[in-house]
């Protein structure tokens, strides 16, 4: 309702600024402060008040006498408050916020007949993933599940390093050793873990073996990639069987997120196809292409890039940012739109990408890239692991075994009075574990550097994951103590609901934030900013509880009409925190 209150705002301001004759190219539209009743406020009359020759509480008492808010469906009245018009809702408005929000599919935007695809994660086929990563399948992720619900048609992809020197130093590593030759046992029993001991064994021998034999040994190395860089089978396949091993066991981890793929896109693809080859018969036409220093580069200082790109050795072999070149091509090809979720250290990278590829003759403008900072561990349990870092999975064990104490330090305090067996109790631990780390590390500006603290990230009280998550197993335990099923919700219900019933504050702001959520989504998605869905989120928290405090729902004296109508807004509540909770990859827990 929020989306089509505004729409309405926007003309109704735009017919009395035409009637009076003002521009209508800015409408100053904005969110008010909490302590101001109405849902959307203008500051058009700051920018009129010089063409107007008058002061702004003036050029807004003008502009509001040319609303006729009774023309107006949720809008009830228009207000000015200084230089600001303040526009309230009306009846209509909470009506059908309320009836709308009532539907498990609340907060879904239309669809809006766009393809758009994401590509995040894309971490190297070398080994276990790493903490340090994390933060691309968790944004990732979420930037794709944003996009879906405001109405795209997302596909999740995830680009597999396959052709480059590391892999070939892996498939020559994993073909020369025997398991006897190796260090160590695998840290899990899972196939990444097993086989990054020959890769560490590979690079060990390289550093240290004799010269005559790590002479043959570079030689047998750069047999492979030109083997692959020609397009052979059998070197593919002997490639292939490495990578694919590794990659099975990192997307168990990332699963574990979860992080799911629509598509695993290798580099070889490009290569293979001749659609590598094509790039670069290209590049080497352009102005800016020339040989230097034993390879084949693009000068691109004259467009603000002090570095070159090079991308083709005198080998003849190509490299990763020529083969992304042909990648990207095939995702305009194929996409409306493309998303790239990047590291902060391929910020470089990211810049010399988009301007080769107008260079070539290619719109960019359907390229976003949403670029990252790394997430960091403070000292301690968690800060190093055997020497290697720290993996994923030791991230999500330790959230799930601290969530797990938490949650039976507190069976005591439940104020539900269903029983929790050992099962509810390790389903609640994963939900609320995973969720507090993808929660934490979503809720961040991806560009900020960000330090994960257990106990902020798993406080029940504070706002974070738990906090949200709570809400949604609150309004779950009211809806079934109203013997209402909570995954089908007022649909149980035959008795109409009157929202006119909802007349206290604390009902009317809950109802308010409840309207507001599809436009969150809206604007989030347009800006590829799923935190804003976690701000939203602690919000709701907020409101909700607020709610909780002042409005009894269930209690023997609360009117039968003013009780429906408090139970369709739990449903309304259970509905947006549930998908907004859907939308960051956390869990909205039934019962904790």
């Amino acid at each position: 309702m929020f989306l089509s209150l505004r729409a309405e705002v926007e003309d109704a301001l735009e017919g009395a600024l035409s009637t009076l004759a003002f521009p209508t190219d800015d409408l100053g539209i904005e969110e008010p402060p909490e302590d101001v009743e109405s849902v959307l406020a203008s500051s058009v009359a700051f920018r009129l008040a010089s063409e107007a020759g008058a002061p702004p509480p003036q050029v807004a008492g003008q502009i509001a006498d040319e609303i006729d808010a009774d023309q107006l469906s949720y809008v009830s009245d228009v207000q000015t408050q200084g230089p600001y018009l303040n526009f309230l809702p009306s009846a209509a408005y909470l009506a059908d916020t309320l009836a709308e929000a009532t539907d498990e599919a609340y907060g879904h935007l239309a669809d809006r007949e766009e393809s758009v695809v994401v590509e995040h994660t894309s971490a190297n086929p070398t080994g276990p993933v790493h903490v340090g990563r994390a933060r691309n399948p968790i944004i990732g992720d979420a930037v794709a599940n944003l996009l879906d619900f405001a109405g795209y048609d997302v596909d999740r992809h995830y680009y597999v390093n396959d052709a480059g020197r590391q892999m070939a130093v892996f498939t020559w590593a994993y073909e020369t050793f025997d398991e006897d030759d190796l260090e160590g046992e695998p840290e899990r029993d899972r196939k990444e873990y097993d086989l990054v001991r020959y890769y560490r064994k590979g690079n060990a021998y390289l550093e240290n073996a004799p010269e005559a034999d790590v002479e043959a040994a570079e030689a047998e190395i750069e047999s492979i990639m030109q083997g692959l860089e020609a397009g052979e089978d059998e070197a593919y396949e002997r490639v292939s069987e490495v990578v694919d091993q590794v990659l099975g066991g990192m997307t168990e981890c990332l699963a574990r997120l979860p992080a799911e793929f629509d598509e695993f896109v290798k580099e070889t693809r490009f290569m293979r196809n001749g659609a590598t080859d094509d790039l670069v018969d290209r590049l080497k036409e352009l102005d800016e292409s020339v040989y230097e220093e034993d390879a084949w580069q693009l000068e691109l200082e004259d467009h603000g890039i002090d570095k070159n790109l090079v991308f083709l050795r005198s080998d003849g072999t190509s490299l990763y940012a020529t083969r992304d070149l042909a990648h990207h091509e095939w995702k305009f090809g194929n996409y409306d739109r493309a998303v790239t979720v990047l590291g902060e250290d391929h910020k470089l990278q990211a810049k010399q990408v988009r301007t080769t590829l107008e260079l070539l003759g290619n719109e960019t403008d359907q390229l976003r890239q949403v670029l990252y900072s790394y997430v960091n561990l403070p000292e301690g349990k968690m800060s190093t692991r055997r020497g290697t870092g720290v993996d994923l999975d030791d991230l999500l064990d330790e959230a799930i075994d601290r969530a797990r104490e938490e949650v039976e330090n507190r069976l005591d305090d439940r104020i539900r009075d269903d029983e929790l067996d050992d099962e509810d109790i390790e389903r609640i631990a994963h939900q609320v574990g995973i969720g507090a780390v993808r929660y934490d590390i979503v809720s961040k500006q991806p560009t900020k550097a960000i330090t994960f603290e257990w106990e902020q990230a798993l406080d029940f009280e504070a706002q974070s994951a738990p906090y949200v998550q709570y809400v949604h197993a609150r309004c779950c335990g009211i809806l079934e103590e109203a013997g209402i099923d909570p995954e089908t919700g007022m649909d149980d219900v035959e008795t109409a609901v009157d929202a006119d019933r909802l007349e206290t504050e604390a009902e009317r702001d809950l109802l308010e934030t409840i309207a507001r959520f599809p436009a969150v989504v809206d604007e989030a998605a347009d800006d590829l900013e799923p935190h804003r869905i976690a701000t939203y989120t602690r919000e709701f928290a907020d409101r909700f509880n607020g709610f909780y405090r002042e409005c009894p729902v269930l209690a023997d004296d609360v009117d039968p009409e003013v009780r429906e109508a408090r139970l369709a807004l739990v449903a309304a509540s259970k509905h947006a925190v549930a998908n907004a909770l859907s939308i960051l990859g956390v869990a909205a827990p039934r019962s904790m």
